[in-house]
This record gives structure tokens, C-alpha cells and sequence, in this order.
């Protein structure tokens, strides 16, 4: 039995090679590592959840939407002055612009323009013998054109151009002082 208690500090005759104090050292290494291999697994993960983040918010909120562009309701329509090929009406609505983008949409003044059968409206259709039968009869199928260009600004930061086309159809009946079956594209 006298063979087996060693003083302490000198090393076990069993085949280990190592003290106490250099297993408890090797041990704290072994956890040291284990401990960073664990942070370094949780910022591999972080880095991939932003990542996966970033990515789903530049394929929804980042993304360049055209908005809507479209005719509300006629407020109000007055005609005066019918004759045999003229008359003279005031149209007053309102045009609405939807954005769904995140950020505003900036835009310059625009026109709308009416046609008759792909003709200008005011100037070209004076001497027109459909026009004056259309009057006559009492309702006027009319199309209006117009084109909106402005920017798109998102977060402030990103700017791209965009134009929104509208298309109209409607009848201008004029005997009844409404506009009636108005359709836009």
C-alpha cells in the first residue's frame, strides 16, 4: 500500500502524466474553447438572421410600386350655350393619387386631354358633322388621356422616376347634365 500514496506534486506512476494543477489548466482550456465555440455559433446565427431580414425587407418595403392614378366622382357638370355644333360644359372632379410605396411621391402639374373618335376635343372637331349629330343627340362619347410623371422617393434615400398613365372612357350626356358609364384604365 505504501507503494501507491505518492506525495504531492510528483506524478502518478498509473500511465497519466499529468498533476492536478495541469489537468484542471487543460480542463479550463477545454472550456475556454468550447465557450467561444458556442459565441462564435451565436454570431454566425445573428449574422444570418439579419441577413435574412435585410433580404425580406428590400423585397417589400424597398420596392419601387407605381401608384394609382384615378378619376373619382364628378362633383359637379354644367353646360351652357347648346347650339346646332357647339356647347360649352365645365367638369368639375377630383383625381386621386394612391401611393403605396414608403415614401411620398412628387409630381409636376399635368393636363387632361378629351377626345371625340381620336380627335382633340376644343379646336378640330368645329367643322366635324358627327360632332354636331352627337350634340344632337343629346349624349357625347367622349375618352380622356392623361399622364402624370413624378418621383418616387423611399426611406429618403433611394429615387427612382415614374409616370402613371390615365385612360378614360365616359358619356357626356348633356340634355341631363351628367356624366354617365366612366371607366378608367
Amino acid at each position: 500500500m505504501a507503494e501507491k500514496q505518492h506525495p504531492a506534486g510528483y506524478a502518478p506512476t498509473n500511465g497519466y502524466s499529468r498533476s492536478d494543477e495541469e489537468a484542471a489548466r487543460g480542463s479550463d482550456r477545454e472550456l475556454r474553447n468550447k465557450k467561444r465555440k458556442k459565441w462564435a455559433l451565436y454570431i454566425i446565427a445573428f449574422i444570418i438572421f439579419q441577413a435574412g431580414i435585410i433580404a425580406l425587407f428590400t423585397m417589400t418595403v424597398m420596392k419601387f410600386r407605381t401608384p394609382k392614378y384615378r378619376m373619382r366622382p364628378v362633383n359637379s357638370l354644367s353646360t351652357t350655350s347648346v347650339q346646332a355644333s357647339s356647347f360649352n360644359a365645365r367638369l368639375s372632379t377630383q383625381l386621386g393619387i394612391k401611393n403605396t410605396n414608403f415614401g411620398p411621391y412628387k409630381y409636376r402639374a399635368s393636363n387632361i386631354s378629351f377626345y371625340y373618335k381620336d380627335l382633340a376635343v376644343p379646336p378640330s372637331l368645329a367643322s366635324s358633322t358627327e360632332w354636331g349629330s352627337a350634340i344632337s343627340s343629346g349624349v357625347l362619347p367622349l375618352t380622356s388621356q392623361s399622364r402624370l410623371t413624378g418621383k418616387i422617393e423611399i426611406m429618403f434615400i433611394f429615387k427612382k422616376k415614374r409616370a402613371i398613365n390615365l385612360n378614360c372612357t365616359m358619356d357626356l350626356n348633356i340634355t341631363g347634365k351628367q356624366l354617365e358609364n366612366i371607366t378608367c384604365k
